[in-house]
């Protein structure tokens, strides 16, 4: 056994590291493991050379997985340590798995948007969502407007909360390590795992690596998502605007009209519970006989995704201490 980390360790470590997510947000860039992870590719990417650059681009990002994992090593190590105080060794390891999901940066991003359009300011609208989309945002519609940052954030809540906390539950006392190691993964993708002609052998290992690791996830997707819906049915503001069943069935049917394998799951799933029809022009449409989203869809879905949010972690709770109860042994 190398670990004498128990189940009450990482559950209480899970529960900080939301607690400091939903209260602190994001720390500053100079203390942020990710962004380390996001500069040491920008190196990678500034040395490229314009040959062989799929075997570069595997080695940049064993390399860049490798440095992640060192991140997460250290702060396992410090959990590990029972000379240093428990509170301390929670809170040092929690600010380090806090650091691989971003709760409340995904919500503040639609917030933004959600505000301008509520003012009637499109333009503004249409300014501050390219921030957040690759596509071109001058000429889109409200409705298209609301749908961009919807899809962003149902996107972004597999890879950006879901994929890091599922990997943490699933790998235990190695737990921070594994969330790391997606984070790096994810990052890759996001910097380099585009099919233009820049980045189409550079980041082809980096966007398979991101798309096997986000396979399960992306899919497990539908389970908080549904009983978020649920539970916020019991709601009264919410009661008539969330349909769980429909979250399901429309996944079920669309989450595959995406280029992407895994992004049309939660985000076919996020249409469907709330009855709205999401569109990127010319890319793909999601729950097409329903009605485009007007911008009060914007604040459901945020509502929707601290809801699944919050199943997630208590899934991830659970599974740890079934996993590490039953199978100790392993660790």
């Amino acid at each position: 056994m190398f670990f004498t980390i128990t189940a009450f360790d990482l559950i209480v470590v899970l529960i900080l590291a939301f607690v400091i997510d939903l209260v602190l947000g994001e720390p500053p860039f100079a203390i942020h493991p990710v962004v380390w992870i996001g500069n040491l590719i920008s190196f990678f990417k500034r040395k490229a050379p314009s040959k062989n650059r799929r075997t570069y681009g595997i080695f940049m990002a064993l390399c860049c997985i490798l440095f992640a994992a060192l991140i997460g090593t250290v702060a396992t190590l410090i959990l590990d340590t029972e000379s240093i105080p428990a509170l301390i060794r929670y809170l040092v390891a929690a600010w380090f798995l806090k650091m691989t999901f971003a709760v409340r940066c995904l919500m503040d991003a639609g917030k933004e948007v959600y505000g301008k359009l509520a003012t009637g300011d499109l333009d503004a609208a249409r300014n501050d969502l390219s921030m957040y989309v690759s596509r071109n945002t001058s000429k889109l519609t409200p409705e298209q407007v609301s749908s961009a940052v919807i899809e962003t954030s149902s996107e972004n809540f597999v890879d950006g909360i879901l994929s890091p906390l599922f990997y943490f539950a699933l790998f235990g006392p190695l737990g921070i390590i594994a969330a790391y190691v997606f984070k790096a993964a994810s990052t890759l993708d996001s910097m380099v795992g585009y099919r233009d002609p820049q980045y189409l052998h550079l980041g082809w290992f980096s966007a398979r690596t991101d798309d096997i690791l986000n396979w399960i996830p992306a899919r497990l997707s539908l389970i908080p998502i549904f009983i978020a819906a649920v539970l916020l049915r019991l709601v009264p503001s919410f009661s008539r605007s969330l349909d769980p069943a429909s979250a399901v069935k429309i996944a079920i049917e669309d989450g595959t009209k995406t280029p992407s394998p895994n992004s049309g799951y939660p985000m076919a799933a996020f249409a469907g519970a709330m009855g709205i029809r999401l569109e990127k022009p010319n890319v793909y449409v999601l729950a097409a006989r329903n009605p485009y989203p007007q911008f009060f869809h914007i604040k459901l879905a945020r509502s929707l995704v601290l809801s699944s949010s919050v199943i997630s972690v208590l899934m991830c709770a659970s599974v740890l201490y079934i996993i590490m109860d039953r199978f100790y042994i392993l660790y």
